[in-house]
């Protein structure tokens, strides 16, 4: 896997993956941004969010339960001193679907926190990560 960055200007930069899709990165105004772009370290959130909700979208439909919406937020704290890593992340899951098990629900969520989810694994080692889910009928 692969990812460069290049710098643009003031504290804006692009990064492309090495599949060659690009975002812009820039920082918040009172650290010289200019809000042009998603800042780093709400990347690797975003990152997070899509990682698990990949997951729980697969397993459950593996498991042949008829999911038909996943949405997943992310709320984190960081550390009051430099290097401000994330000491507590919390997952809330939105999923919709017909006839969703609940027990499928939460194991479809934490086999993608124990097993599959590299980015909440990997995040998991400087940070509590916790989860809810709400699960609803889709009419």
């Amino acid at each position: 896997m692969k990812a460069r960055v290049q710098w643009l200007e003031g504290r804006t930069f692009v990064g492309e993956s090495g599949s060659g899709h690009a975002v812009v990165m820039d920082g918040a105004p009172e650290a010289g941004g200019r809000n042009l772009g998603i800042r780093p370290m709400e990347m690797l959130l975003v990152g997070l969010a899509g990682c698990t909700a990949f997951d729980v979208v697969h397993i459950l439909e593996k498991g042949r339960e008829a999911v038909t919406s996943c949405d997943v937020e992310a709320t984190a704290e960081r550390a009051p001193t430099d290097p401000k890593i994330f000491t507590a992340i919390h997952l809330t899951y939105k999923l919709k679907g017909r006839n969703l098990k609940e027990a499928a629900v939460k194991r479809a969520i934490d086999l993608s926190a124990e097993k599959y989810c590299s980015a909440s694994i990997m995040l998991a080692k400087t940070a509590t990560i916790t989860h809810t889910w709400t699960v609803e009928e889709e009419a």
